[in-house]
């Protein structure tokens, strides 16, 4: 790892792809993670905390510190996501007891003190709902400005969401936090449906998968084959979808991105059939100050050979 890595905190309701995304992160020369926050979203938290601990254990990353933060929304309740990533979060056979402790300190707590001891020198990754990264913004009103970058994978631009019609499940689950965020913060955002158009991984990739034998292909391989079951039974594909470590790739890589729109975002916090609606003005017709970069394109091949690379226990920039 070099030494101009960017210094990033994770902040994850970790399953599914969340593991990826975390392993793409360890693995990158480009970033340091420095530390774990998990929030209250995909899956049982005991288990969310759980498939961290396990996810940095397989990639020798135990010093990593993780952790435990908000537990449920600011405000609403939610249901879990077991329905698409299985009981426990990792497939639904998959129970990891890591025997690792967290790390002592509540979560949004440690977002904050890190920020304030490294202004300007942090990044968030955040890849869950933003109860945390909220909570962080009431505790410190600086927040913005002790930060270097906000990435947030949420959020449903003028398409269809993959909770609800109207809305991503990260934004649908905590919709209150996620209009605080990208009220309060300097986001790039990268939406459920830039991730479907560009994030999937169909039978091609998923072949290729097949052929690596190492642990990390064979854990992904565990965690994703109920994930695309249900992706083919309830959105008519075969393929895996990938926004978590979409949204981590992005990051790592400013020769991913293609087009980057900045627009003016807002987020509906009310219950009923709009709740975690992300309003994003991409015409213009509010007269509002754009707030939010939302990527609108990428280059998804190169995302793909970054995954791959990853899996067979290589930098993920040695795809690119």
């Amino acid at each position: 790892m070099s030494d101009e890595s960017r210094r990033v905190v994770v902040d994850t309701d970790t399953a599914g792809d969340d593991t990826q995304a975390l392993l793409m992160a360890v693995a990158s020369d480009r970033v340091s993670v420095e530390a774990v926050t998990i929030v209250g979203g995909n899956v049982e938290f005991e288990y969310e905390v759980e498939n961290a601990k396990y996810t940095l254990q397989l990639a020798d990353a135990e010093d990593v510190p993780v952790y435990e933060g908000a537990r449920d929304p600011l405000v609403k309740d939610h249901e879990f996501a077991d329905y698409v990533h299985g009981e426990g979060g990792l497939g639904g056979d998959l129970f990891p007891d890591t025997d690792i402790d967290s790390a002592d300190g509540y979560g949004p707590d440690a977002i904050v003190q890190m920020a304030r001891d490294n202004p300007g020198e942090l990044t968030l990754l955040c890849i869950g709902p933003l109860t945390n990264v909220a909570l962080a913004c009431r505790q410190e009103p600086e927040l913005n400005e002790l930060l270097d970058e906000v990435w947030v994978m949420g959020g449903a631009v003028n398409t269809l969401g993959n909770d609800t019609p109207s809305a991503e499940y990260n934004f649908w689950v905590d919709p209150d936090a996620a209009k605080v965020v990208v009220d309060e913060l300097d986001v790039t955002l990268v939406d459920w449906g830039v991730c479907m158009e560009y994030g999937a991984f169909g039978p091609e990739i998923l072949d290729r998968i097949d052929d690596i034998d190492t642990p990390f292909a064979e854990f992904y391989r565990t965690i994703t084959s109920h994930v695309r079951e249900f992706t083919r039974e309830q959105q008519g594909i075969d393929a895996v979808t990938q926004p978590d470590s979409l949204a981590a790739a992005l990051m790592i890589a400013p020769e991913l991105r293609g087009e980057v729109g900045h627009y003016y975002v807002d987020v509906d916090e009310r219950e009923g059939m709009t709740r975690g609606h992300s309003l994003v003005d991409e015409n213009g017709v509010l007269d509002e100050e754009p707030n939010t970069h939302v990527v609108e394109s990428l280059d998804a091949d190169r995302f793909a050979e970054m995954s791959l690379a990853m899996l067979r226990g290589e930098t993920p920039e040695s795809g690119l």
